[in-house]
């Protein structure tokens, strides 16, 4: 499981957050192992890279779904169920990244163009 210090993830509209720990990478070091090296996510946890809009998923032990969206949190692109092996490039104006549990786009119905807020501390 991920440590504190983290944030919750909402879709507008919504009133129960979708994602209850998302950490926030910041430092470089975080940036660059991100998920590797773990054997997989619990649901509703997810990692956040700021600034981001590229990412890998060579070496990655599991499937993740990866949700690209702005500045003001308008999701831009998705890529349900990416398996490890993947470069994911989508557009020059995608701000940020998160990666979390392969299903989480089906399961909450998202598609571009819907937006999210991220709020900090747990539940």
């Amino acid at each position: 499981m991920m440590t504190a210090g983290q944030a919750q993830l909402y879709l507008e509209g919504k009133t129960e957050a979708v994602l209850r720990s998302v950490k926030i990478a910041r430092g470089f070091l975080e940036r660059l192992i991100g998920l590797l090296g773990r054997s997989g996510l619990e649901e509703g946890e997810a990692l956040m890279i700021p600034d981001c809009g590229s990412v890998h998923t060579f070496g990655m032990r599991f499937v993740i779904d990866v949700l690209f969206f702005d500045k003001d949190g308008n999701v831009l692109a998705l890529y349900p169920d990416t398996p490890s092996g993947y470069v994911l490039t989508p557009r020059l104006r995608d701000v940020h990244t998160l990666e979390t549990t392969a299903g989480f786009i089906s399961r909450h119905e998202i598609k571009t163009g819907d937006k999210l807020i991220l709020t900090a501390g747990n539940a």
